[in-house]
């Protein structure tokens, strides 16, 4: 039974930048055809905001897992969970971070969780998480029952 699912959409603007590729294409095709170039504008567009979407990561607290994209930890393995928000998840992401985190991080989405590991065996210290609900994650995390 999942108690936690959160499914990373990429934000409304990126469509918007995504758009940019019409106009792009127009000018650059307009020697040639105008309607190559819509065509082809409107493609690379479609193609971006799929690729946006498919990549789009899902978090999943269930059955005594924690997944995060193609990841996943027992939950028996994992200690404790920091919010972070503003400049301390700005801080988490770069000064901060060690280079042997497992992280799951979206550009667009500013909240991170931490995700402290005890496996003595695992060689990443922690998971950095990109999330818009850190605190839901972090309680459904300490909520859920550990096997």
């Amino acid at each position: 039974m999942e108690s936690y699912r959160e499914r990373l959409w990429p934000a409304p603007w990126i469509g918007l930048i995504a758009a940019l590729a019409i106009p792009a294409s127009l000018l650059t095709f307009a020697p040639i055809s105008v309607l190559v170039g819509g065509i082809v504008g409107t493609a690379l567009a479609l193609g971006v905001i799929a690729a946006a979407v498919a990549s789009a990561p899902i978090i999943i607290v269930a059955d005594g897992m924690l997944r995060a994209g193609s990841a996943r930890v027992p939950l028996s393995l994992v200690g404790e969970t920091t919010v972070a928000r503003g400049d301390e998840a700005r801080l988490a992401r770069g000064q901060q971070l060690d280079a042997r985190a497992h992280l799951v991080l979206r550009p667009d989405v500013a909240p991170v969780l931490r995700i402290d590991l005890t496996d003595p065996d695992d060689p990443a210290p922690y998971w950095l998480v990109s999330t818009r609900r850190p605190e839901e994650l972090a309680a459904a995390i300490a909520a859920a029952p550990r096997t």
